[in-house]
């Protein structure tokens, strides 16, 4: 864990960005939610959700939301399709000094994100959740992604040398600088969840963890698919840990960046 700056300045506007695929069961509550929970704690805010070819309702469900929420700002991933896809193409238009990434299925807490908000400005790069850490919670978690989310994130910890021990859950923060000081992101599926925060390490952004909850959907159907991401988990993991011990820290954060 890298200290943080405390000299850095105070954010001004928080983006959220919510990758969004055949969500309509969960896609309204996620969004109002999330809002509400913002604009309770006065925290000045941008939600990014990026509709990712929907065949349902999703789209036409954000139009209508947009239309009585100003902050919401939906938009759609008319490339090629795929979880990363989606979250670059909301990180290409957030607006915010500051950038959430959330899941669209409800099962991360509005609370958490303010705990976020607070952390970084703190003056830390990055702040990454752990649902394994004290005071972390899973409900209704199911037991064999469990059990190969331990092995994988115990795999990751021996791979970098690093203490976080939840890399691979999407919902994380990071102010803007480490977003772009970490791109080129070239995972096109759900090996975007590793790949920011390793990068980000990797090239010495100041970080911290906090404690999570995690809920498994209520609504919906997952879209992640365990046999599928196996080796381009592998591949991304490889390629970061390359650029860790190959590189001569050509794409390190100088002293000099904000």
């Amino acid at each position: 864990m890298k200290r943080q700056d405390a000299d850095k300045d105070a954010l001004q506007l928080l983006s959220v960005v919510i990758p969004a695929r055949n969500e309509q069961e969960c896609i309204l509550d996620t969004v109002e939610s999330l809002h509400d929970e913002l604009l309770l704690n006065r925290i000045p805010h941008e939600i990014v959700v990026v509709d990712d070819g929907s065949s349902d309702r999703t789209w036409e469900l954000l139009l209508g939301c947009a239309g009585r929420l100003p902050e919401l700002h939906p938009v759609q991933n008319n490339g090629q399709h795929g979880f990363g896809r989606a979250v670059i193409a909301g990180l290409d238009r957030i607006k915010g000094d500051a950038a959430v990434i959330m899941m669209a299925d409800r099962s991360d807490d509005p609370g958490d994100v303010v705990r976020y908000w607070h952390e970084l400005n703190k003056g830390y790069d990055c702040v990454f959740g752990s649902r394994f850490i004290k005071g972390g919670t899973t409900v209704d978690y199911p037991p064999l992604k469990l059990v190969l989310n331990r092995l994988a994130n115990s795999f990751l910890r021996l791979l970098f040398g690093i203490r976080l021990n939840d890399t691979t859950n999407a919902f994380k923060a990071y102010r803007r600088e480490a977003i772009d000081g970490c791109r080129p992101l070239i995972a096109p599926h759900f090996n975007l969840t590793v790949e920011l925060p390793l990068k980000a390490i990797v090239r010495g952004f100041s970080w911290t963890t906090i404690p999570i909850v995690w809920r498994n959907r209520r609504g919906g159907s997952a879209k992640f698919r365990i046999k599928e991401m196996g080796s381009r988990y592998l591949f991304i993991c490889l390629y970061v840990w390359l650029e860790k011990y190959f590189s001569c820290g050509d794409y390190k954060k100088t002293k000099g960046e904000s």
